[in-house]
C-alpha cells in the first residue's frame, strides 16, 4: 500500500459495507459489553497512561460507556462521542458528551484547538469516510497535539467498511496509519501493545 493524499485514491469499495441502512438503527439499542478481552483493556490503560499527560484535556472519540482511561490519572476536560446516548450517559470517565454520526457528518462539532490528545479505541472500522473525520479530528487537536487510534480483530462484520474484511491485519494497521498521514499528522507510528493469552492491540498514534 502507498501512501496518497485523497481518499479518492483508494479503491472506492473497501469503505461500502454489507448493512448499509442508517447507523442510527443500528447503533439504536445499548450494548453494555466489552469489546476486548481484560488484559487487553489492562494493556490499552497502561499505554494511555503513558501517552496522555496529566491535565490533559481529552476527547474520546466513538466513545461508548468504557473509555479506557487510567483512574488515576488526573485530566482536565474528557469529551465522549458517540451514536448512543445511554451509552454515553453512563460512562462515569465522560463530562461531557455528545451523540454524533461521523459517517454522516465526519466534521467534529468542537472549535479548532480544543483538546490535547485524541483516543478512539477498537471502531476505527466502522468510518466510511475516515479521512475527514482524521483532519477534522487534527483541527481539534492543540500544538503537540496526539492521536491514538487503537485495533484489535473483533469488529461487527454488517457494519464494517469492506477493507478490514479483505486486508490482513498489518495492512489494516497500515491502512489507519494512510488516514493518520493523509490527514496530516506526522511523526505516524504503528505499535503492537498485544497482551499474551488474550486480544491484540494495535495502535497507531499521531501527533500534530
Amino acid at each position: 500500500m502507498t501512501d496518497s493524499s485523497t481518499e479518492a485514491q483508494l479503491p472506492a469499495d473497501w469503505f461500502r459495507r454489507i448493512d448499509e441502512t442508517p447507523d442510527e438503527d443500528f447503533y439504536r439499542a445499548p450494548r453494555f459489553v466489552a469489546h476486548i478481552d481484560q488484559g487487553t483493556i489492562d494493556a490499552l490503560r497502561a499505554f494511555y497512561s503513558e501517552f496522555i499527560p496529566a491535565g490533559s484535556d481529552v476527547l474520546d472519540l466513538m466513545s461508548s460507556w468504557i473509555s479506557h482511561l487510567p483512574d488515576d490519572l488526573r485530566l482536565g476536560r474528557v469529551s465522549g462521542l458517540g451514536m448512543n446516548e445511554a451509552e454515553l450517559a453512563a460512562n462515569p470517565q465522560l463530562g461531557d458528551f455528545c451523540v454524533h454520526n461521523l459517517n454522516d457528518l465526519p466534521r467534529l462539532p468542537y472549535p479548532e484547538g480544543t483538546f490535547d490528545r485524541v483516543i478512539l479505541a477498537v471502531s476505527v472500522q466502522y468510518l466510511t469516510r475516515p479521512l475527514e473525520v482524521m483532519a477534522s479530528a487534527r483541527n481539534a487537536l492543540r500544538e503537540d497535539g496526539a492521536i491514538c487510534i487503537a485495533m484489535s480483530h473483533r469488529l461487527f462484520p454488517t457494519k464494517a467498511i469492506l477493507a478490514f474484511h479483505e486486508l490482513k491485519a498489518s495492512e489494516r494497521v497500515q491502512l489507519v496509519g494512510h488516514y493518520l498521514k493523509s490527514a496530516g499528522f506526522s511523526d505516524v507510528v504503528l505499535e503492537d501493545r498485544s497482551p499474551a493469552n488474550a486480544d491484540p492491540l494495535w495502535l497507531v498514534i499521531g501527533r500534530t
